[in-house]
Protein backbone atom coordinates (compact mmCIF):
# COMPACT_ATOMS: atom_id res chain seq x y z
CA UNK A 1 0.00 0.00 0.00
CA UNK A 2 2.20 2.83 -1.25
CA UNK A 3 0.76 6.19 -0.31
CA UNK A 4 1.30 9.78 -1.33
CA UNK A 5 2.13 11.88 1.70
CA UNK A 6 0.97 15.50 1.97
CA UNK A 7 3.77 16.40 4.39
CA UNK A 8 7.15 15.10 5.46
CA UNK A 9 6.64 12.35 8.03
CA UNK A 10 10.38 12.23 8.70
CA UNK A 11 10.33 15.89 9.68
CA UNK A 12 7.27 15.35 11.87
CA UNK A 13 9.02 12.52 13.72
CA UNK A 14 12.18 14.60 14.13
CA UNK A 15 10.11 17.44 15.61
CA UNK A 16 8.78 14.93 18.15
CA UNK A 17 12.40 14.03 18.95
CA UNK A 18 12.06 10.59 17.36
CA UNK A 19 14.46 9.08 14.87
CA UNK A 20 12.77 8.68 11.51
CA UNK A 21 13.40 4.97 10.96
CA UNK A 22 11.77 3.30 7.95
CA UNK A 23 9.36 1.43 10.26
CA UNK A 24 8.31 4.58 12.14
CA UNK A 25 7.77 6.55 8.93
CA UNK A 26 5.75 3.72 7.38
CA UNK A 27 3.61 3.33 10.51
CA UNK A 28 2.94 7.08 10.69
CA UNK A 29 1.93 7.10 7.02
CA UNK A 30 -0.35 4.11 7.62
CA UNK A 31 -2.03 5.86 10.55
CA UNK A 32 -2.54 8.98 8.45
CA UNK A 33 -4.20 7.18 5.56
CA UNK A 34 -6.17 4.45 7.32
CA UNK A 35 -9.88 5.09 7.68
CA UNK A 36 -10.42 2.90 10.74
CA UNK A 37 -8.40 2.10 13.86
CA UNK A 38 -5.75 -0.55 13.20
CA UNK A 39 -4.21 -3.23 15.38
CA UNK A 40 -0.58 -4.32 15.60
CA UNK A 41 -1.19 -7.32 13.30
CA UNK A 42 -2.37 -4.94 10.56
CA UNK A 43 0.71 -2.78 11.10
CA UNK A 44 3.03 -5.79 10.84
CA UNK A 45 1.31 -6.97 7.64
CA UNK A 46 1.67 -3.47 6.17
CA UNK A 47 5.39 -3.35 7.01
CA UNK A 48 5.91 -6.77 5.41
CA UNK A 49 4.16 -5.61 2.21
CA UNK A 50 6.43 -2.54 2.17
CA UNK A 51 9.50 -4.82 2.62
CA UNK A 52 10.40 -3.20 5.92
CA UNK A 53 12.01 -5.75 8.20
CA UNK A 54 10.92 -5.53 11.81
CA UNK A 55 9.65 -7.78 14.55
CA UNK A 56 6.41 -7.65 16.57
CA UNK A 57 8.18 -6.41 19.72
CA UNK A 58 9.52 -3.42 17.80
CA UNK A 59 6.07 -2.62 16.42
CA UNK A 60 4.60 -2.75 19.94
CA UNK A 61 7.36 -0.41 21.16
CA UNK A 62 6.71 2.02 18.29
CA UNK A 63 2.96 2.04 18.98
CA UNK A 64 3.58 2.64 22.70
CA UNK A 65 6.03 5.43 21.84
CA UNK A 66 3.53 7.01 19.41
CA UNK A 67 0.89 6.85 22.15
CA UNK A 68 3.20 8.46 24.73
CA UNK A 69 4.18 11.22 22.29
CA UNK A 70 0.53 11.93 21.46
CA UNK A 71 0.79 10.74 17.86
CA UNK A 72 -1.60 7.80 18.24
CA UNK A 73 -4.59 7.05 20.44
CA UNK A 74 -5.16 3.49 21.72
CA UNK A 75 -8.73 2.24 21.41
CA UNK A 76 -10.33 -0.84 22.96
CA UNK A 77 -13.39 -2.40 21.33
CA UNK A 78 -13.87 -5.23 23.85
CA UNK A 79 -12.21 -7.68 21.47
CA UNK A 80 -9.07 -8.48 23.46
CA UNK A 81 -6.69 -6.29 21.47
CA UNK A 82 -5.77 -2.65 21.18
CA UNK A 83 -6.32 -0.69 18.01
CA UNK A 84 -4.73 2.66 17.21
CA UNK A 85 -5.66 5.73 15.24
CA UNK A 86 -4.00 9.04 14.52
CA UNK A 87 -4.42 11.45 17.41
CA UNK A 88 -4.86 14.51 15.19
CA UNK A 89 -8.10 13.33 13.59
CA UNK A 90 -11.24 15.36 14.21
CA UNK A 91 -12.87 14.07 17.39
CA UNK A 92 -15.33 11.33 16.55
CA UNK A 93 -16.87 8.13 17.85
CA UNK A 94 -17.17 4.63 16.39
CA UNK A 95 -19.79 2.22 15.10
CA UNK A 96 -18.50 -1.35 15.52
CA UNK A 97 -20.03 -4.40 13.85
CA UNK A 98 -20.07 -7.27 16.34
CA UNK A 99 -20.25 -9.76 13.48
CA UNK A 100 -17.49 -8.78 11.01
CA UNK A 101 -15.53 -6.27 13.11
CA UNK A 102 -15.96 -3.40 10.66
CA UNK A 103 -15.42 -0.01 12.32
CA UNK A 104 -16.92 3.21 11.05
CA UNK A 105 -16.24 6.74 12.31
CA UNK A 106 -19.25 8.81 13.33
CA UNK A 107 -19.57 12.38 14.56
CA UNK A 108 -22.52 13.13 16.77
CA UNK A 109 -23.50 16.78 17.19
CA UNK A 110 -25.32 16.31 20.52
CA UNK A 111 -22.21 15.11 22.40
CA UNK A 112 -20.94 18.63 23.33
CA UNK A 113 -24.38 19.46 24.75
CA UNK A 114 -24.41 16.21 26.70
CA UNK A 115 -20.90 16.90 28.05
CA UNK A 116 -21.97 20.37 29.27
CA UNK A 117 -25.02 18.89 30.97
CA UNK A 118 -22.90 16.28 32.74
CA UNK A 119 -20.42 18.95 33.81
CA UNK A 120 -23.25 21.07 35.25
CA UNK A 121 -24.75 18.20 37.21
CA UNK A 122 -21.55 16.57 38.46
CA UNK A 123 -18.98 19.40 38.45
CA UNK A 124 -16.74 17.00 36.52
CA UNK A 125 -14.70 18.73 33.87
CA UNK A 126 -14.77 16.28 31.01
CA UNK A 127 -11.55 16.23 28.99
CA UNK A 128 -12.19 13.20 26.81
CA UNK A 129 -15.24 11.39 25.52
CA UNK A 130 -15.04 8.11 23.65
CA UNK A 131 -18.25 6.42 22.58
CA UNK A 132 -18.46 3.14 20.76
CA UNK A 133 -21.76 1.85 19.45
CA UNK A 134 -21.92 -1.92 18.92
CA UNK A 135 -24.37 -3.65 16.61
CA UNK A 136 -24.59 -5.46 13.29
CA UNK A 137 -23.70 -3.56 10.10
CA UNK A 138 -26.01 -3.45 7.08
CA UNK A 139 -23.76 -5.86 5.11
CA UNK A 140 -24.00 -8.51 7.85
CA UNK A 141 -27.77 -8.04 8.16
CA UNK A 142 -28.24 -9.24 4.56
Amino acid sequence: MKTTVKHDCKEELNQMELRATPARVAILQLLEFTKEPIDVTTVIEHLQKEDIATDPATVFRIMNMFTQKGIAIPIQFQEGKTRYELAGKIHHHHLVCENCGKVEDISISIIPTLEKEIQKKTELFNQKTFLEFFGVCSDCQK
